[in-house]
């Protein structure tokens, strides 16, 4: 029977082929690191003299493909004198080996020696494994791109070349993924972000601070008044809170110790005493709200949201468009709740997400991160609120992936992975426990026995942050941003320049209605502006006015993606306009 082959290890000794190939054609290359990741591999390469590029990245490809053909043989081997194996990587100039072996010289290191048929060994690389027996399983790979990389992350370090790739058990599979790759490309939304006009980030301001122009902000705009809209029905207040706070705030939360490296400081000009920090996080301003009055079991549940703008500190070459940034604004919520309404409360806020969900049309999967290594408050209260997510999930018959240590540093959480159009998935709407942080900051309310009892809080998204959705939600859409987002909803067309006057009548009308609407009289051919309005920019709906139109009061309507729909009296489509707008798209105007 032949043995089920695991598609990380494919990927890692393909990553061990990818090397080879390099250093064949390169025998100048040095080695850094090549792991299997989520969707593929990479290696990190010292190339003195070249800058890879697409036909490069070709010719490693087709040795990769030579070598795979000659059925070689990866073999595990310790090193028993570890000094020797350092000092002949030194000599042959592999310093970032050298390093790493230096590292892990006390856990029992090993190569994964590369050999021919003959048994000669034609390749060899620092590796704890796994791999495969042999190559005979590398049957579908790609080379996807080349980045720059600092070694090990450092910015102080240099910069290697990366080349990205992937692989997998077949080709139908490979081929499916470079096509959704390649669908990724066309919706990167910092390419769209330009072309729509959506956000622009500037030197002049910092990296990763973004500014949202008109387009973008009308979109966040109507996603804001559904946040509120959703909140009130739900039994939340919405709060405000100042950006800044002085440190003693954040040395009682335990940010200070736990959270230092990501925080920016303000230190007022001649007054030590006074160091003020712009807040990572909203949830001890919350907290404070709830300590400035006497509460009792009959208040609670208390669910406080705030649409809450947090700054933390971020690596330059980890930032990148809106998905990664340092100034952004999270759809905050924190509940304190008593033990007894803690697990509906965290059905609630599971409803909450579905149904937010089911509105942009995306699926979820979820996951629970447990305790890390760096954490505040007592292992029992951990154990405790570990439990009680696993029991809110278990009672729902949900499915979840645990993702052990990845938790919060005041507690664990339930995270959910959203699916967008083209199948990616992304890390969003979270769910976190906090025994802890009410216990730090002495939070109590009166049960109904009289006794004074410490208050569990939940801190909840359901977006994330708004930078992040919206970079995820253009992706998602490909710019097309349905009716009830888009920032122009339709385009009014005027076949000549006599018609101009009528459309600006239904041009007013449309926008006393509140809805979003242009007058495209610019001195174009009408088929020119009707694609550019609808493909370029991808506005839902593009009215044509002319002479019958005008004679008959109705409209000539294209809709994106479907082309024309024919005609409506223009009242008819204005209400049907305003009826999918308030429906955000369950009713359509179709033919």
């Amino acid at each position: 029977m032949e043995k089920e082959i695991d598609l990380h290890t494919l990927r890692h000794s393909c990553s061990h082929i990818m090397a080879q190939a390099v250093q064949n054609l390169y025998p100048q290359a040095k080695l850094a690191i090549g792991p299997a990741i989520d969707n593929g591999f990479y290696y990190d390469f010292d190339i003195e003299g070249v800058s890879l590029n697409e036909e490069d990245l070709k010719k490693i490809e087709d040795e990769m493909k030579r070598l795979v053909k000659m059925d070689l043989k990866f073999e595990k081997h310790y090193i028993e004198d570890v000094q020797a194996q350092i000092n002949e990587f030194i000599s042959q100039g592999e310093i970032y080996k050298a390093e790493l072996l230096e590292e892990h010289k006390n856990d029992n290191p090993t190569l994964y020696l590369t050999k021919d048929k003959d048994g000669n060994v034609l390749f060899n690389d620092l590796c704890s494994g796994p791999h495969l027996e042999n190559t005979r399983p590398i049957k579908a790979f790609k080379l996807l791109s080349v980045a720059g990389a600092y070694w090990r992350g450092n910015e102080k370090n240099k910069m290697l070349q990366r080349i990205y790739a992937t692989a997998f058990l077949n080709k139908e599979d490979l081929n499916a993924y470079v096509t959704m790759v390649e669908e990724a490309k066309k919706r990167d939304h910092r390419k769209l972000g330009v072309k729509l006009d959506l956000f622009s980030i500037h030197d002049e301001i910092g990296s990763g601070l973004v500014l949202w122009h008109p387009n973008l902000a009308t979109v966040r705009e109507n996603i804001e008044n559904y946040w509120r809209e959703e909140h009130r029905k739900r039994g939340y207040v919405i709060v405000n809170t100042p950006h800044i706070a002085k440190s003693k705030l954040w040395e009682i939360s335990g940010h200070i110790d736990h959270y230092r490296e990501n925080m920016f400081f303000v230190q007022k000009e001649n007054d030590e005493d006074d160091q003020f920090i712009i807040k990572p996080m909203n949830c001890p301003f919350h907290i404070m709200i709830y300590a400035s009055s006497r509460r009792s079991y009959r208040d609670l549940p208390i669910r406080m949201a705030e649409l809450g703008t947090v700054y933390r500190k971020e690596k330059s070459g980890a930032l990148g468009g809106l998905t990664r940034v340092q100034g952004f604004t999270q759809d905050d919520a924190h509940i304190f709740c008593t033990p007894e309404q803690l697990i509906n409360e965290i059905n609630e806020i599971i409803d909450f997400v579905s149904d937010a969900m089911k509105i942009f049309k995306m699926e979820f999967e979820v996951e629970l991160s447990t305790r890390p290594e760096s954490y505040v408050g007592e292992l029992s209260n951990w154990e405790k609120a570990e439990a009680g997510l696993r029991e809110a999930m278990d009672k729902r018959g949900m499915k979840y992936d645990i993702n052990e240590g990845d938790g919060a540093f005041y507690g664990p959480k339930i995270d959910f992975k959203f699916k967008d159009a083209i199948g990616r998935t992304w890390q969003c709407a979270t769910i976190q426990l906090d025994f802890n942080l009410p216990e730090r900051f002495n939070l109590k309310y009166v049960d109904k026995d009289g006794v004074m009892k410490t208050p569990i809080m939940l801190h909840r998204v359901v977006f994330g942050s708004m930078e992040r959705f919206h970079g995820i939600l253009t992706e998602h859409y490909a710019g097309a941003f349905p009716v009830w987002l888009a920032p122009k909803q339709a385009a009014i067309v005027p076949i000549a320049e006599r018609h101009t006057e009528y459309c600006e009548k239904i041009f007013h009308e449309m926008k006393n209605k509140g809805l979003r609407v242009i007058l495209d009289d610019r001195n174009e051919s009408m088929n020119y502006k009707i694609r550019d309005n609808l493909q370029n920019g991808k506005i839902p709906y593009v009215l044509v006015v002319g002479d019958k139109e005008i004679e008959t009061n109705t409209v000539s309507v294209r809709k994106r993606g479907v082309g024309q729909i024919g005609e409506m009296v223009q009242e008819d489509f204005i209400e049907k306009l305003l009826i999918e707008n308030k429906t955000k798209g369950e009713v359509e105007i179709n033919a």
